[in-house]
């Protein structure tokens, strides 16, 4: 009766996948031909049909040069407005809906300072900016926030997501990976120096391999180093294809959006991705030395400091082993030999592997570097743009930025994705410049206060007739306090500190607190990025706000709202201690006057000048401490700091 089970279950499983797939084909043709007219096949593939609907799918086409409608209206005549808000402008005008009212000066300054640097304006900044009378004010602002060093850090955090950073291997044991993190100090780097994308890539794919690599190049192969890894596996060679898989999975998703890692024991079920193009995308990595935490493989001297180490990746030599397509993904079945080579849905390019002049590698993984980073592949640019505009505008023109196969989400706005994307490329791989271009935009400034006709015609925003509110994130939380209170500790780079965490989560490992160390009061004052990352021992202060998973890559960090948010923020250790630090700063600023105490604490709380009304509702509240609560006027005013942290203005962003 059981095999019979299993036979009709398989069976099932076909005809279901079988469906998706041609609903999500024929989904795929039809959205793009809605939006951009119809799209040319992609060269064929040997192992994947070349009548396959899937590979008309609109990202696996080249970008498209499409013409903005601003200089449509340019040839009409007409004044044009900004590129990005033609694009938005015309979607409104074809639904009958007007375009957004603007956000006040306040709203913005606070909006665009914590999208550039994950800290609060000072009440100052604010001051300063809403009665600048220059009609150059925003762009100032904003190239003054581009230019902050917090840029760096607020920025480099997005990246560490994606490449799933922790600083241990998870597992019982969850030992230190040595120096891992260089690899994010790198990053802040590069996000500060405006490193051009395409040298951001080829540097963490292949920076050994380039002739002009320096530290940099090295550090940044601890891309390879980063995810877990078990050191007693079970299955020493199944542990091997396990770490090559996470090293396929993360550049797939990472750099070109497909979820590659579904084809590792069959063909791709979604995306015209064959077994065989899994297994040639991994024969790039399969020199790689097997990470063994530590040791003479894993760790390389900088040049020009060989006391100091990198986490870097290394390789035997040039010659590579032979890279076999592995039957259901078994290594004890052996399939065909394969080459290395690229997904033929893109095209059926043969890479160029020129091993360096040093002889330590074969040189495959700067063809794969060369082959992503290049203008021509039709993923690497739509990618990274839509990520920043997800974390510019709270969703990408792709919500699903990591996979822009067949299933993944159809953007709402094709054109301006491929505009986007193009115009990036010609600016040399700019972010900083792609993030002007965005912020300069009138649709980000839009207010984020709906109108009932906006409201019925386009509930999801897809259309951006709003802008869409969002909570600040658990860093930017965590930071955000401690900036508030003046406590706040910037210094940048080096080894990570170590928080107080609570005994019971000490506790939560089998040896309770292995591993974790002990940092002054000061260090412990930093910004959260620099927080040692183990992965059994992550800080609950983050935790409950939904830190990114340190296991895998993430895209997208959910937002929740649960009960453990508010009983932390009410009634843990860190909030309390940093709402006594904000009263001490209130009682120095303005002494003991119950109504300027109130008025600074809001101020400095919120970034804006309180209310009348709520400057008396907060003195009312600190009579009530004092007369029916039994506090003294000091504890009272620390009560009125905490409350003040718990306050949706403070947490949430318009």
């Amino acid at each position: 009766m059981a095999p019979c089970l299993a036979s009709i279950r398989s069976r099932l499983t076909d005809c279901v996948a079988a469906l998706i797939l041609g609903l999500a084909a024929m989904r795929s043709v039809a959205g793009a031909g809605a939006e951009g007219g119809s799209l040319t096949s992609s060269t064929a593939s040997n192992s994947v049909p070349s009548r396959d609907p899937r590979r008309s799918h609109w990202s696996f086409q080249p970008v498209r040069q499409t013409v903005p409608p601003a200089w449509a209206a340019q040839r009409r005549g007409e004044v044009p407005g900004h590129v990005i808000d033609t694009f938005i402008a015309e979607r409104l005008r074809q639904k009958g809906l007007p375009v957004p009212k603007a956000a006040t000066r306040t709203t913005l300054i606070r909006r665009v300072t914590y999208d550039l640097t994950g800290l609060p304006p000072t009440p100052e900044a604010v001051e300063a900016f809403v009665n600048d009378p220059s009609a150059q004010a925003w762009e100032n602002l904003v190239d003054r926030l581009l230019e902050s060093p917090h840029y760096g850090e607020k920025w480099g955090r997005h990246w560490l997501d994606l490449v799933r950073f922790a600083e241990t291997n998870s597992y019982e044991t969850d030992e230190a990976k040595p120096n891992a993190w260089r690899y994010r100090d790198y990053v802040i780097r590069a996000f500060n120096s405006d490193k051009p994308y395409d040298r951001f890539i080829r540097e963490q794919l292949a920076g050994d391999e380039l002739p002009d690599s320096g530290a940099d190049g090295l550090i940044a192969t601890g891309f390879y180093r980063l995810g877990i890894w078990d050191n007693d596996p079970a299955d020493k060679e199944l542990a091997l294809y396990d770490q090559l898989d996470d090293l396929v999975a993360t550049t797939g998703q990472v750099f070109l959006g497909l979820t590659v890692d579904c084809a590792r024991c069959h063909d791709h079920k979604i995306d015209p991705i064959s077994q065989r193009d899994y297994y040639s995308l991994l024969a790039f990595f399969r020199n790689i030395h097997p990470y063994r935490n530590g040791g003479g493989t894993d760790e390389v001297p900088l040049p020009g400091d060989k006391q100091a180490k990198a986490l870097a990746v290394t390789e035997p030599g040039p010659v590579a082993p032979v890279t076999h397509l592995l039957r259901r993904g078994n290594p004890g079945s052996l399939g065909e030999e394969v080459q290395p080579g690229f997904p033929g849905v893109l095209g059926a390019f043969v890479p160029t592997v020129i091993p360096p002049v040093s002889g330590r590698s074969s040189g495959r993984r700067r063809a794969l570097a060369d082959w992503i980073a290049s203008p021509d592949n039709p993923l690497t640019a739509r990618v990274i743009v839509n990520r920043v505009f997800q974390h510019h505008f709270g969703r990408g023109l792709v919500r699903t930025t990591s996979d822009f196969g067949v299933q993944g989400s159809l953007p709402t706005h094709p054109e301006l994705l491929d505009w986007l994307a193009g115009h990036f490329i010609q600016e040399g791989w700019s972010l900083k410049r792609l993030h002007r271009l965005i912020l300069t935009s009138q649709s980000y400034q839009a207010s984020a206060t709906p109108t009932a006709e906006a409201l019925k015609a386009d509930p999801a925003n897809d259309l951006f007739s709003r802008f869409d509110m969002r909570r600040l994130t658990a860093e930017e939380i965590r930071d955000s306090v401690l900036w508030v209170g003046g406590s706040g500790n910037p210094r940048m780079y080096g080894p990570g500190m170590y928080v107080a965490l609570p005994k019971e989560v000490l506790a939560s490992q089998s040896v309770p607190g292995k591993g974790w160390g002990s940092s002054p009061k000061v260090e412990q004052a930093r910004r959260s990025i620099y927080i040692h990352v183990k992965r059994s021992l992550l800080s609950p202060v983050l935790l409950s706000f939904d830190l990114a998973e340190t296991d895998r890559s993430t895209p997208v960090r959910f937002a929740t709202t649960q009960p453990t948010q508010a009983l932390g923020m009410l009634n843990g250790s860190f909030f309390n201690e940093q709402a006594r630090v904000l009263a001490d700063r209130i009682r120095a600023e303005v002494g003991s006057q119950p109504q300027a105490q109130v008025r600074r604490a809001l101020h400095r709380v919120t970034t804006r000048p309180p209310s009348d009304l709520e400057i008396s509702r907060g003195v009312a509240l600190l009579e009530l401490l004092t007369s029916e609560e039994g506090l003294g006027a000091t504890a009272a005013l620390d009560a009125f700091c905490l409350l003040a942290f718990n306050l949706n203005e403070f947490l949430y962003l318009e």
